[in-house]
């Protein structure tokens, strides 16, 4: 990777973690909250998201002629299958118990909060659990 390239993916990184943290999703007990309907902050914000990256993902191929960091723009087709569904519900699971998805779990560390290091060592239980189910 070359050097332009990782401090991009470092700069992303760093605006991403900042926005979890600035949102408040950083923190589990409002993660709860949103998924108990008792606080609908965090609702606004993913939708605010998904909007942008709506838009990004329509626009930025008629708007450029190659990504940013190279590459080509292409579709990535995917297919709803039963493992697609078993591992939806499982992180669903997981971050109903947890309240952290993998990304905040991450930003949440900035903020010394180590007891996350148990929901990411689960995360990662669960994808080396996923690697060896898929092998031939």
């Amino acid at each position: 990777m070359s050097a332009g390239r990782f401090v991009a993916v470092l700069l992303c990184g760093a605006l991403f973690g900042f926005g979890l943290a600035l949102s408040t999703m950083v923190r589990p007990e409002i993660v709860l909250g949103f998924l108990r309907f008792q606080d609908y902050g965090l609702m606004l914000v993913m939708g605010g998201a998904v909007a942008v990256t709506l838009v990004a993902y329509r626009w930025a191929p008629r708007l450029l002629t190659r990504p940013v960091l190279g590459g080509s723009f292409h579709t990535h087709p995917s297919a709803w299958n039963r493992d697609t569904a078993l591992g939806a519900a499982l992180f669903g699971v997981g971050w109903g118990l947890c309240g952290v998805c993998p990304g905040p779990a991450i930003a949440n560390l900035g903020t010394g909060n180590w007891t996350l290091l148990w929901a990411l060592g689960g995360m990662a239980l669960g994808a080396l659990a996923q690697g060896w189910r898929r092998q031939p």
